[in-house]
């Protein structure tokens, strides 16, 4: 049995997601739309309730294809309250059409999320250095994130603290934050950057 990140649990959903998605790079904006939406609905709960809805999500808010989250009328928020497969939070759920708003002007300006959000590192993954070796050893708020995200609440996202966008910065890959002993800490080869 390989050895993983020390977060990981025996859940099956948390070591596939670990094994097959945390960690690797993602360009495509539905996907980077999708991850800013679930972590910002994981505040206050962990990241295993938020994957084991996160096929409730993607039905519920358009496969995150932005332009439609975008268009969903106050109706559709108002009924996504009475939806028991994804958290009921009026504020979360009003989060996904405002995050979605401000997305669609910000690939106005920028061209892409992919473009926005992996310009803050120059299209570099970075590898943390020394390698995290427990769960103490894991930054909370670094100045990366803490930069992105005081930048994300002036373009009008909301639910984008630090801790938020630190946990996104590492589920998309745009920091590699594996422990030292995992399996897939020497998967990747990108030099490693300062944060």
């Amino acid at each position: 049995m390989p050895i993983r990140c020390p977060w990981v649990s025996a859940d099956p959903i948390y070591i596939d997601y670990h094994d097959k998605e945390w960690g690797r790079p993602v360009h495509d904006d539905r996907t980077l739309f999708e991850f800013l939406i679930l972590e910002g609905a994981q505040a206050g709960l962990s990241w295993l309730t938020v994957l084991k809805k996160r096929e409730n999500y993607r039905r519920r808010f358009h496969n995150f294809e932005i332009a439609k989250v975008a268009a969903m009328t106050d109706t559709d928020l108002a009924d996504a309250l009475f939806d028991e497969g994804i958290i009921r939070n009026r504020l979360k759920i009003a989060s996904a059409r405002r995050n979605a708003r401000a997305s669609l002007t910000l690939i106005e300006e920028f061209g892409s999320l992919d473009n926005y959000f992996w310009g803050w590192t120059e299209g570099k993954t970075i590898v943390t250095s020394p390698r995290p070796k427990s769960l103490g050893d894991y930054a909370a708020t670094p100045p990366l994130s803490d930069a992105i995200s005081n930048d994300l609440k002036k373009r009008g996202f909301n639910f984008v603290g630090s801790t938020i966008i630190y946990a996104y910065l590492q589920a998309t890959g745009i920091v590699d934050d594996h422990s030292h002993d995992c399996f897939l800490s020497k998967a990747h080869s990108n030099r490693p950057l300062n944060l």
